[in-house]
């Protein structure tokens, strides 16, 4: 009997040795699908940020506009944050994760899918120039304009297939991509919070939140290789195509990016749907748990005749939630720290929304080189300085004003490097008929209705043309016609128009007063100030990001904590993540010279900015949320020190309590990096 016994034992030891052995390979599996879910919502974040100016182009919308398609992000994910944060702990985790996973992946395909039923990108009136058809590009004195010999009914076909509200399906796709990424962040934290060794969950965090970092420099890098690629690639012949990436009317392949991490997304969704709901829970527990269930259906039989007296207490629980909104904000500490990161969050989103129209219509840098510069130099320099500041509150052992303080300090090296760039702004462009006469001598007052002048007046241009050439002089026309450009020789990409009447009026001296396609590059002047903006942003982002880590958390009752998280997130994503994309590119397109006019006859998206206003608007409004958040700092640390002063020790163990709900929070809201003018959430 003995020996049977010692067998006995011997066995369940075993079987109890594989199942410890399953426990952890099915929470290490959960850990490898979350770390793989993290990098593709932080890639289709990037894909998002590094498409948006070319979505403009391409759909022929105004940046406004784009700032709704951005924001329908954050209107997907307040849809149903309320139905997963109180359902969603209570039904399969892991599945639910999976499936919003899965449908994050959709929305990031449907957001490429208007690519496919729209027709091929027209950058200007004439599809395919030949050299026969040069002609119909140069100055035709004496000459009445040729009609297109389009009809109207036709031409009526093709604005409804063009330009008839296709981005609302982008706008469609990015509000599903927001509403996937609702549970991933609340219900695998708390996952991993249940399931994990004790005190082992906040490694996990920051190991996930660590490897969350691959998804945006792939995101970058990706962007960066397919906008070199022409919009329509493999549906046109390329060698037709006579723009460049520098040209402010190229699109490039952005729809293959969010293919990319779309088709990523969904197979990060698989391993989910094969994990258990509880992984430490045995067969055994489960055949227990299937019997008790047995004897639940009674308790719940019992339990709906006092539906009744719960119908009561639903009035009294209204009143107690009213009761708390009322002390809630009756906390000044809570309602300061709401009201800065408001204006934080506010300036960073609309910073970055915009971060890549700004770079490419100031320095003269295509969007591929953007991406480029914010996968390899911007986001590891955001990087290190998060990694760093953590540290430095580690080693420094810092009180929770301490870690204020830290935060504080670093925010304001970091708005005096940013407001050293506006020192950087470039001058407007040397466009005739635009910014100068059309002879190129004197500016002009207004760029509204410029008057042709005695070089061009009889050569019969269409007004609505965009073809830009960069002459001789170094000024750019609005089309060779414009130019008073005689004849032109050459093919596609290489054609030079000679004999242009308005570039020998500007006194330059040659010979053959000629010109070749595409806006003229910014000056050597220009260029030195984006390497130095470059510098400015890559030590503004590392200061920020240094005080990012320090998130920090006043006290407020415990019983209400979760209601001030919950408040302070939806206020964020309405008043920060929503509308400051919109009010920020309303004023940017106050800033527009030039607009391109669609198939429908209508305004479309803006050919060229007045880059003197567009680095006053966008660095200016920026800054200013930025220093009216410091005026609040200033306040909140003040009200901090008279609430802590000799109590601090004990503040300082409550704050670090709760940073990791914080961080948690922090990252739903804006993703696991913050680029040049970074400003990260510090949670009260």
């Amino acid at each position: 009997m003995d020996q049977n016994q010692h067998l006995n034992k011997t066995a369940e030891a075993q079987s109890s040795g594989k199942r410890k052995i399953r426990r952890c390979d099915g929470f290490k599996v959960f850990l490898g699908a979350m770390s793989l879910c993290f990098i593709c919502k932080a890639l289709g974040m990037a894909v998002m940020k590094s498409s948006i100016t070319q979505i403009e182009k391409r759909f022929d919308i105004s940046s406004s506009v784009a700032g709704v398609i951005d924001g329908g992000f954050e209107i997907g994910n307040l849809l149903v944050i309320v139905f997963v944060s109180y359902y969603g702990s209570k039904l399969h985790r892991p599945k639910i994760i999976g499936i919003g996973t899965f449908i994050m992946g959709a929305g990031s395909i449907m957001t490429a899918l208007p690519h496919f039923f729209m027709g091929y990108y027209k950058y200007s009136t004439e599809a395919i120039i030949n050299p026969s058809e040069n002609s119909t590009l140069t100055c035709l004195i004496n000459k009445t304009l040729s009609p297109t010999g389009t009809p109207p009914e036709i031409m009526k076909e093709g604005c409804e297939k063009e330009s008839s509200y296709m981005w609302i399906y982008v706008l469609m796709g990015n509000m599903l991509r927001g509403i996937g990424e609702t549970p991933i962040m609340p219900l695998g934290i708390s996952y991993i919070d249940d399931f994990a060794k004790e005190g082992h969950s906040s490694v996990y965090i920051g190991g996930l939140s660590a490897i969350g970092m691959i998804g945006p420099i792939v995101g970058f890098l990706m962007g960066s290789l397919f906008l070199k690629m022409y919009v329509d690639i493999g549906y046109v012949d390329l060698s037709s195509v006579r723009i460049t990436p520098m040209d402010s009317r190229w699109v490039g392949a952005w729809w293959l990016s969010f293919l990319v991490s779309g088709l990523l997304a969904i197979i990060s969704s698989i391993p989910f749907f094969f994990l258990p709901k509880n992984p430490n829970k045995s067969k055994k527990e489960g055949k227990i748990s299937t019997s008790l269930r047995v004897l639940k259906t009674n308790e719940e039989r019992n339990q709906t005749v006092n539906l009744t007296n719960h119908e009561q207490k639903t009035t009294i629980n209204t009143a107690g939630f009213l009761q708390s909104l009322k002390t809630l904000f009756s906390n000044h500490l809570y309602v300061i720290y709401l009201i800065l990161t408001l204006l934080q969050i506010s300036s960073f989103v609309g910073h970055i929304t915009y971060l890549f129209k700004y770079i490419e219509q100031q320095y003269g840098q295509s969007a591929s080189q953007t991406n480029i510069t914010m996968g390899l130099i911007t986001l590891p320099a955001v990087a290190t300085g998060m990694f760093s500041g953590g540290y430095i509150i580690k080693r420094l052992k810092l009180t929770l004003i301490g870690i204020a303080k830290l935060s504080f300090y670093t925010y304001l090296m970091s708005i005096f490097f940013s407001l050293l760039q506006i020192g950087l702004i470039c001058e407007s462009k040397s466009i005739a008929g635009i910014t100068l006469t059309y002879d190129g001598i004197n500016p002009v007052a207004s760029h509204i209705d410029v008057p042709l002048s005695y070089c061009n007046s009889d050569c019969n241009c269409d007004e609505s043309q965009w073809e830009p050439i960069c002459g001789d002089n170094g000024i750019t026309y609005i089309s060779p016609c414009q130019a008073g450009c005689m004849s032109s020789s050459g093919q596609k990409k290489s054609i030079v128009f000679h004999n242009c009447t308005c570039i020998e009026g500007s006194n330059f001296q040659n010979t053959n007063y000629s010109a070749h396609f595409g806006e003229c590059p910014r000056s050597e002047n220009c260029k030195t100030k984006y390497y130095i903006y470059l510098s400015t942003s890559l030590i503004s982002s590392f200061c920020h990001s240094l005080g990012g880590a320090s998130f920090f958390m006043i006290n407020v009752q415990p019983e209400l904590k979760s209601l001030a998280m919950g408040c302070h997130s939806l206020i964020m994503r309405t008043l920060g993540g929503i509308l400051a994309p919109i009010y920020f590119g309303a004023l940017i397109d106050r800033t527009c010279l030039k607009w391109s006019i669609n198939s429908c006859g209508a305004q479309g998206s803006c050919r060229v900015y007045d880059t003197t206003s567009l680095g006053y608007v966008y660095l200016g409004l920026s800054g200013v949320l930025k220093l009216l958040a410091v005026f609040l700092y200033i306040v909140l640390l003040y009200a901090m020190k008279r609430k802590y002063e000799g109590k601090d020790t004990k503040a300082s163990e409550n704050g670090r309590k709760n940073m990791e709900e914080a961080n948690l929070e922090s990252l739903n809201n804006n993703g696991c990096f913050a680029p040049s003018g970074v400003v990260k959430e510090t949670h009260i």
